[in-house]
């Protein structure tokens, strides 16, 4: 995805980590053997038994406990805390805890997203007494000591002002706030100069109690463990959480469509980012859309905008389109940068090839292409390492598509028709985008 809106770390994201040297093993779809585990606490999860390499593999999120539950004023709270979970917990401080995740192997990190918040661990079955009793604390007993909480605050900070003549970031800004006006998704995950420094103590750890609960709780996981054993460690880590989150109200929000924002920048080239509506992943046309998307500018080297925009025009070095489906909102998103004495020209082209698209949808070629593409790429993306299959099951969970979801993709893929695509041409594409543009002004 592009940089202009953070995209929530996304149910199907390849996160590839190594634990002691040993990489992880990667799996064919047609080797994804799924299994339910309940544990007798009640905590559910999805686990593919794989015995490849002696590791364990642990994705699991909290649903609803991103960037939009901040507390009013106090933006980046959730992203605040995913920097904190691992500097100290329990009696263990800061220091000594990185020094037994790094003796016994142990990978552990968080993120925040507009949407959730997200853990990953992974460790050596040799060491998953010990590691598991950490991830344990790391969730139920965060210290938050002064000194790490100032040190990772003051690192986001710096990030903050570092790039805050960064055309990307101002492009981010100026987007969010205009397709986004006046809804949390309109603010920025990191938090901004203003709110973070208010941030304390008491605003994680309350953040932490009411977003941490067992019925916002999606876990996946691959590695070398049963299920028996499995449900006796879920029980261990998340059986203390309380059972419901206690968070607050998300509206759902259509992204604003028709403005045109220009912010002025002195640099070489202007950044060009558009806004359409999109498909929510539960409707029953996703797949069309998305089949769609691909053909106008999903990331392959033969899509039509890059077509258009680069091959033909060398307009700019890259362009692409994508689908963004969130808990609230859906959005078709359009980026690219060029020479600023060309940006007008590459708005007009882009512009062209969306009112294209809307009339006459792909071609029969086009739409073959696409779904080849979209079938043969899922395994790479999402299947290639443990970490990654683990992400895929808690995105499984979390867009409620069932189990047997990867048996039966490619089936859902092959049931869209071409009426299907170009209904959807017409009804996401027929609309004039917000167009958010950054370089000199009156290019």
């Amino acid at each position: 995805m592009t940089a202009f809106f953070r995209p929530f770390a996304g149910p199907v994201a390849a996160l590839l980590l190594s634990v002691a040297g040993l990489a992880a093993s990667a799996m064919p779809a047609a080797a994804v053997d799924i299994q339910e585990v309940t544990s007798p606490g009640g905590i559910h999860a999805l686990l593919v038994e794989d015995y490849t390499n002696p590791l364990i593999a642990v994705k699991f999120a909290f649903k609803g406990a991103g960037a939009t539950a901040d507390p009013e004023g106090k933006a980046g709270t959730a992203n605040l805390l995913s920097g904190l979970l691992d500097e100290g917990a329990g009696d263990i401080g800061s220091a000594e805890f990185q020094a037994k995740l790094d003796e016994l192997g142990v990978s552990l990190s968080y993120d925040a997203s507009y949407d959730g918040f997200s853990g990953n661990f992974r460790t050596l079955v040799e060491n998953q007494d010990a590691a598991f009793d950490l991830l344990r604390l790391s969730v139920n007993a965060p210290r938050f000591d002064e000194e790490p909480v100032n040190r990772i605050r003051a690192q986001i900070l710096t990030g903050i002002v570092s790039n805050e003549n960064d055309p990307d970031t101002l492009a981010g800004k100026a987007f969010r706030e205009t397709v986004f006006a006046g809804h949390p998704y309109g603010r920025p995950v990191e938090g901004t100069r203003e709110t973070l420094p208010g941030i304390g103590k008491a605003d994680l750890e309350a953040f932490r109690a009411k977003g941490f609960a067992r019925d916002d709780l999606y876990v996946g996981v691959v590695g070398a463990i049963d299920g028996k054993t499995l449900g006796e460690k879920l029980d261990e880590v998340f059986g203390s959480l309380p059972a419901k989150a206690d968070l607050p109200p998300v509206p759902e929000v259509q992204p604003i469509t028709g403005k045109s924002v220009a912010v002025a920048l002195n640099v070489p080239q202007t950044v060009i980012q558009l806004a359409l509506p999109g498909v929510k992943r539960d409707d029953p046309n996703f797949f069309a859309a998305y089949l769609m998307n691909q053909v106008l500018g999903g990331g392959s080297f033969s899509s039509r905008l890059y077509q258009e925009v680069r091959e033909k025009r060398g307009l700019a070095y890259g362009v692409s389109s994508f689908l963004a489906s969130y808990d609230h909102t859906a959005m078709l998103g359009v980026s690219t940068a060029t020479r600023s004495d060309k940006a007008q020209e590459s708005v007009e082209i882009i512009r062209q090839e969306l009112t294209r698209m809307a009339e006459d949808g792909p071609t029969e070629d086009e739409l073959a292409k696409a779904k080849a593409y979209v079938k043969g790429s899922y395994a790479i993306r999402n299947l290639d390492s443990s970490l990654a299959i683990a992400s895929t099951l808690v995105g499984i969970q979390l867009d409620d598509l069932g189990r047997d979801y990867i048996d039966r993709r490619e089936g859902l893929i092959d049931a869209v028709t071409m009426d299907d695509v170009k209904a959807m041409a017409r009804t996401l594409l027929s609309v004039d985008p917000t167009v958010v543009t950054v370089g000199p002004a009156g290019a």
